[in-house]
């Protein structure tokens, strides 16, 4: 497995009882909280034991510093891309966690300051109270490195009004605490000098039942306003472009849009979908269409299958090019390959989402009497490494 540099003495993850309360701190400030192998198995091992706990009723989730989470260790995945599989593992855990988190039997709250991206906001979106602060920063950037929208995004995205979920997905955009909200990403809107305060009253409240949690929240949270250039007043523009058939085709449209007036606003996006992986725009476009029409855990079994034949460089090796660029050298001049759009064939896009021998599958568990089944140390897979 791809080797991680963590301290031993550092708790990355922190898990309090307080109480009917049970409190988790992502807890690795300086790295903006970012999750690495030991995150998913410590998170993991803290939901089922309470899930399974009837003294455990409310789980509260926080970042620690002035990140909630930035997602996946991209180093962790680039260290390891000379190595067969060297991921495998932790990848595998943390689609079979967001599973649990989906469909977490006691109540959850995210309290969401600042960046929250892509597996970051695994752990924020599905909760049933999310409580975002105008400092918090939401975005799903995977496809523009040549990677593709996971865990569960391929699901929640594709869920979203009209075809807003294409365009956070290809586009990488960024939304705020505000637009989380109106968008249905979020529950509630609470100013960040309130957060710990609310934090406090939460535990204070010794009790998971939703409609006193709900009303707990409210006494802090306030209604929002989109601001006057907020993308989610651009909605008719962005299902226009968005609707179309190929990555070739919406951009063809982003770009006619573009020279409207009053639609400045385009620019600086179309530049960035410009340079981002064809490759991945391509496998994005494919995964977020397909689950439009998937339960959760098929999104996540696809995800699974489409992320080890990435890694695996199966069709192309940009998602390594892409980390490359942007976090190892820094020189954000990354060399696609193939580097445009006509010359991704479909057909090898295809091939990413084919399905694995039915072992090799990520394992969802199917029956709620085997609710924390298909482990990944019970697995081929670990037979393997």
């Amino acid at each position: 497995m791809a080797q991680e540099v963590v301290n031993p003495e550092e708790q990355v993850v922190l898990g309090e009882e307080i109480g009917k309360v049970r409190l988790i701190t992502l807890n690795r400030p300086r790295q903006l909280n970012v999750i690495s192998s030991k995150v998913v198995s410590l998170l993991a091992d803290f939901l089922e034991k309470w899930e399974k706990d009837e003294n455990a009723e409310l789980i509260l989730i926080k970042g620690a510093g002035r990140a909630f989470s930035a997602g996946g260790d991209l180093k962790m995945f680039y260290d390891g891309r000379t190595s067969n599989d060297s991921c495998l593992e932790v990848v595998y855990r943390m689609y079979w966690l967001c599973y649990h988190i989906h469909t977490y039997m006691k109540t959850q709250v995210a309290l969401v300051h600042g960046i929250s991206m892509g597996g970051g906001a695994s752990f924020v979106v599905p909760m049933k109270f999310s409580v975002v602060t105008e400092k918090t920063v939401f975005a799903t950037p995977e496809a523009s490195i040549g990677f593709h929208t996971d865990c569960s995004f391929s699901y929640i995205l594709s869920h979203l009004p009209g075809h807003l979920g294409e365009y956070l997905a290809l586009t990488g955009a960024r939304l705020n605490g505000k637009e989380l909200v109106v968008a249905g990403l979020a529950t509630h809107f609470v100013p960040s000098e309130k957060l710990p305060e609310l934090e406090k009253h939460l535990i204070s409240l010794n009790s998971g039942d939703e409609k006193a949690v709900k009303s707990a929240i409210e006494e802090f949270s306030m209604d929002v306003q989109l601001d006057e250039e907020s993308v989610l007043n651009k909605l008719s523009i962005i299902d226009e472009c968005f609707s179309k058939d190929t990555v070739v085709d919406i951009i063809k449209s982003f770009e006619a849009e573009a020279t409207k007036e009053g639609n400045g606003w385009i620019g600086a996006i179309l530049k960035g979908l410009k340079r981002s992986s064809p490759t991945g725009l391509k496998i994005t476009l494919k995964s977020i269409r397909e689950g439009r029409k998937q339960t959760i855990a098929e999104c996540l079994k696809k995800e699974f299958r489409i992320t080890m034949n990435i890694l695996r460089t199966a069709i192309s090796a940009d998602v390594y090019e892409g980390i490359r660029a942007l976090t190892i050298d820094k020189d954000n001049a990354p060399k696609w390959d193939p580097p445009t759009w006509n010359e991704v064939d479909d057909e090898k896009v295809d091939l990413v989402f084919q399905p694995f021998k039915e072992d090799l599958e990520l394992q969802i568990p199917g029956k709620e009497d085997c609710r924390w089944s298909g482990k990944y140390e019970n697995s081929p897979y670990a037979a393997l490494s």
